[in-house]
């Protein structure tokens, strides 16, 4: 069965960021995910890893100015020295921290730019992110988001994603799946899954709607994990949701689908 991941940037929000390993590993995780670490001494963060005997499996790369509103800047023609300086921050966080894996954020479709333009430059991107990446061991991943939740997201499906992943040519590019928002934009969750399954890298939960914990919604998650254990997902799903009434209250589903 695959294994679960907290996600730090909406479980645990009750504590400070740097209390949330714990908390994290004391509710029985034994792996994490958050947006962004950059804020922190990478040397801090790893120190709260380790005492708290947890793996990092994923962090995003720089994605410009989020509390702005930006969500990225890989499809942006006028950033791309940015998002490149973005990629050797990201590759030191990572190594510091040894995880395996960086998500790429794409980005929201600049106003006045036609949208093959930006295309263009997201590929060329996403190529020279992959090899650098790789250079290191690091696999990059990208991920579809819905565009109710993001209006203008430049990549909202899982075909367009491998669609990109075909255009770089790279053999280390691969899809981060969110559940959620998947189910927002296409629904055919164990289909997509298995037909993609050997460019699925990671894979995301929250039910819907909402994005709240599993169970609260119309997504049969007990039925996904089974699935994915039966089409042979080694990775780890990680628990990217809003609990409804705090991170504790929100962790009762785990037992309750015998994980």
């Amino acid at each position: 069965m695959p294994q679960l991941a907290a996600n730090l940037t909406m479980l645990f929000t009750e504590q400070p960021f740097m209390e949330r390993f714990k908390a994290a590993a004391d509710a029985g995780f034994k792996a994490v995910e958050f947006l962004f670490p950059y804020a922190f001494d990478a040397e801090q963060i790893a120190g709260q890893l380790r005492a708290a005997k947890l793996r990092l499996v994923l962090h995003n790369l720089p994605a410009g100015n989020w509390e702005a509103g930006e969500r990225g800047i890989a499809c942006h023609p006028d950033r791309v020295a940015e998002f490149r300086a973005g990629v050797d921050e990201a590759i030191r966080y990572a190594r510091a921290l040894e995880a395996p894996q960086l998500n790429c954020l794409v980005g929201i479709l600049p106003q006045g730019v036609a949208r093959e333009a930006a295309r263009e430059v997201l590929v060329g991107n996403l190529k020279y992110a992959a090899a650098r990446l790789k250079e290191h061991g690091i696999r990059l991943l990208i991920e579809p988001i819905n565009s109710f939740d993001i209006p203008g997201f430049f990549l909202t499906t899982t075909k367009q994603a491998v669609e990109l992943i075909l255009a770089t040519g790279s053999d280390n590019l691969f899809v981060q799946y969110d559940i959620y928002h998947m189910q927002r934009m296409e629904g055919e969750l164990a289909g997509t899954l298995k037909a993609n399954l050997s460019l699925i890298g990671h894979v995301q939960l929250a039910d819907n709607p909402g994005r709240f914990e599993p169970g609260t919604g119309e997504i049969n998650c007990r039925y996904l994990f089974g699935w994915l254990d039966e089409i042979g997902y080694g990775g780890w799903i990680g628990c990217e949701y809003k609990p409804q009434a705090g991170t504790a209250q929100g962790l009762r589903w785990i037992k309750e689908h015998g994980l």
